[in-house]
């Protein structure tokens, strides 16, 4: 079985996004959540790294997948992910920690695949917060 848990942290948290009405239609909140690493501004999207040192605290929030392997097969390609899209991936998915207030879940992260080299950090780790202020 797949894991069914999925932590998102950008756009797929922005109410009038396609691929996140796709998600909330075919999926249940589960929790906020949070893991460490650095998330950069690419643009239209941002991008979450974990590096070996000084992470900050990603914000996010944890989805229970109706239907796991169905969802991921739609969110991949606009995760840039998966067969059919560009070497390298866009993102890659991976299944990591994520720390709730119920505790340490495992749970699918989409994370950046790509140079972070000349990309605006987003130091507060929180993405919908940062384009507030954008």
């Amino acid at each position: 079985m797949t894991n069914d848990l999925l932590f998102v942290y950008g756009t797929l948290l922005i109410a009038d996004n396609e691929f996140a009405r796709y998600l909330t239609g075919n999926s249940t909140f589960y929790c906020p959540g949070k893991i460490k690493g650095k998330l950069y501004d690419v643009g239209h999207y941002p991008a979450l790294v974990i590096e070996e040192e000084n992470n900050y605290d990603i914000s996010g929030t944890v989805y229970r997948l109706h239907d796991a392997d169905a969802v991921l097969k739609y969110l991949d390609p606009y995760e840039g992910y998966g067969e059919g899209e560009e070497l390298p991936y866009l993102f890659v998915r991976e299944a990591l920690p994520i720390e709730t207030e119920q505790g340490v879940i495992l749970c699918w992260i989409y994370l950046y695949n790509r140079s972070v080299e000349g990309l605006y950090l987003i130091e507060s780790g929180d993405y919908l917060d940062y384009l507030k202020t954008k």
